[in-house]
């Protein structure tokens, strides 16, 4: 399977295990703990394979810039979290910083 479409998965397994996290009420729900849990360790697995094929200053630019633009977006949309210019600033300059970094690899 292409790393491109690995790194995909592995973002979006993380950011649906970071809105599981959200939904588990501090652990006391088990099936969102147990989706958070699998989620995760499902991230990291498919992390691991696309560090296989492509640098991981590259890597982790896109998947920590992505799944966090991601799951700030979804606060908003999902949880009445608030949206003002800062955080849509801040959201502009992880990607833009995201962009940087893969512009500068050599992958």
């Amino acid at each position: 399977m292409p790393a491109a479409l690995l790194l995909t998965f592995a973002i979006a397994t993380e950011v649906l295990a970071t809105v599981a996290l959200n939904v588990s009420d501090g652990f006391s729900r088990p099936w969102p703990v147990a989706a958070s849990i699998v989620g995760y360790l499902l991230s990291f697995v498919l992390l691991a394979l696309v560090l296989k094929e492509l640098e991981v200053g590259f890597v982790y630019a896109i998947w920590a810039g992505a799944g966090t633009a991601a799951v700030a977006v979804i606060g908003v949309a999902a949880f009445g979290e608030s949206m003002n210019a800062v955080k849509v600033l801040s959201i502009v300059a992880v990607m833009a910083g995201v962009i940087g970094l893969n512009l500068s690899s050599a992958h």
